[in-house]
């Protein structure tokens, strides 16, 4: 019954050519859909290095201010002192 049905679609073709446009719509339909999808997965990974790389200069920042710090007690007083604390 089933294969009668099928063959009869088949059969017709003007039927053919509306599965075919319909099959190509369906297509276009999907590759757009994927297309939006990987855009917005772009903009995320975007995003997330953009907040890696203000993360990192900040850290950055942080380590280069260390290294600037006094030592001791000693160098502390000595830069108070001096007034280049």
């Amino acid at each position: 019954m089933i294969a009668g049905l099928l063959t009869g679609i088949a059969a017709s073709p003007l039927t053919r050519a509306a599965l075919r446009y319909g099959a190509t719509g369906l297509a276009v339909l999907l590759f757009l859909l994927s297309l939006r999808r990987s855009g917005e997965r772009t903009g995320r990974l975007a995003e997330r290095l953009e907040t890696s790389e203000k993360i990192n200069d900040v850290q950055r920042q942080m380590l280069e201010a260390a290294t600037r710090r006094p030592r001791d007690r000693d160098e502390l007083a000595e830069r108070l002192c001096d007034g280049r604390f």
